[in-house]
């Protein structure tokens, strides 16, 4: 297996899930630029099909960004609650919303520093909204997937998002950070899995330093 120290080794494990997995885009279902942002908000320790089965009656409840500011928690709250942590949700949701409306006219800022500024909106929220809404890469998207197979592709060593971007940064070329996250979310899923990983069949089975396939 090859030592993962060089560009080398991230371009083909790029070329690889891409030819495999082809034209990517968040999974998350949403119709208005800033419902995306409170579906990320929801995937918070919860799954995207979980979100995506709650999102459909939230925004036909909260049809506008005005909404969503004026809403009771409590009302929020019933109809997020399955995604877990729905206090803190409802909090952030409505948060956001009113300072979206009073900070930056009611339209998502294009930049990292901006959207963070806003409630429930951390760095992995702001790189999903850039790559998706805007297609702008200021960095890569590190959720519980990504971090996963970080380590098993020997990518980096850190536990803390911030620095495994740091380090994915590095490793990819720029042109790749807009859907590498994306491969790595979808490959996680299928084969590459927490309690058990596929091996025989994944499309790196060959390249990857964790590889049982031998």
């Amino acid at each position: 297996m090859p030592k993962p120290k060089t560009k080398e080794y991230t371009n083909q494990i790029y070329s690889i899930l891409e030819n495999y997995f082809g034209k990517v885009s968040c999974p998350l279902h949403y119709t208005k630029d800033y419902e995306l942002c409170i579906a990320v908000i929801l995937s918070a320790q919860c799954t995207d099909d979980r979100v995506n089965l709650v999102t459909p009656a939230l925004f036909e409840k909260f049809k506008t960004l005005e909404s969503f500011a004026n809403a009771k928690l409590t009302d929020i709250e019933k109809l997020i609650f399955s995604t877990g942590f729905y206090k803190n949700k409802s909090k952030s949701i409505r948060g956001f919303a009113e300072k979206l409306i009073s900070d930056f006219d009611s339209k998502l800022p294009k930049t990292i520093e901006e959207l963070t500024s806003l409630p429930g909106v951390g760095r992995k929220t702001a790189n999903v909204i850039l790559n998706e809404i805007f297609q702008i890469s200021e960095g890569v998207v590190v959720d519980t997937h990504v971090k996963r197979l970080s380590g098993v592709w020997k990518l980096t060593k850190e536990k803390d998002p911030v620095k495994i971007e740091k380090d994915l940064m590095k490793k990819f070329d720029y042109t790749h950070w807009l859907n590498i996250s994306l491969y790595m979310v979808f490959l996680g899923r299928k084969f590459c899995k927490a309690h058990k990983t596929e091996c025989d069949f994944c499309p790196l089975n060959q390249i990857c330093p964790s590889s049982l396939v031998k």
